[in-house]
């Protein structure tokens, strides 16, 4: 494990897979049940320890230490049946 990463706390070790992989910040929120803010402010936290200057090098980074991209939960996709009924 890299030496950038063991800093992290448990909270941000844990936002940190959402956000290399490409959610919205509302989006990874919604996933971790906090606010966008709190979220924003964990993501800057994680960007100052791994000493990351932008996104995308935060991505690499992550790519690097083996990070898994995280698979968002959504809910299952509704299917529904209309049937038209003559009289």
């Amino acid at each position: 494990m890299s030496s950038a990463f063991l800093p992290l706390t448990p909270r941000e070790r844990e936002v940190l897979p959402l956000v290399v992989s490409g959610l919205l910040n509302k989006q990874a929120a919604a996933e971790l049940g906090i606010s966008e803010v709190t979220l924003q402010i964990h993501r800057g936290k994680i960007m100052q320890k791994m000493k990351a200057e932008s996104l995308a090098e935060l991505v690499r980074m992550a790519g690097t230490l083996g990070i898994p991209r995280a698979s968002p939960r959504r809910a299952p996709r509704m299917t529904f049946v209309v049937a038209v009924v003559d009289d």
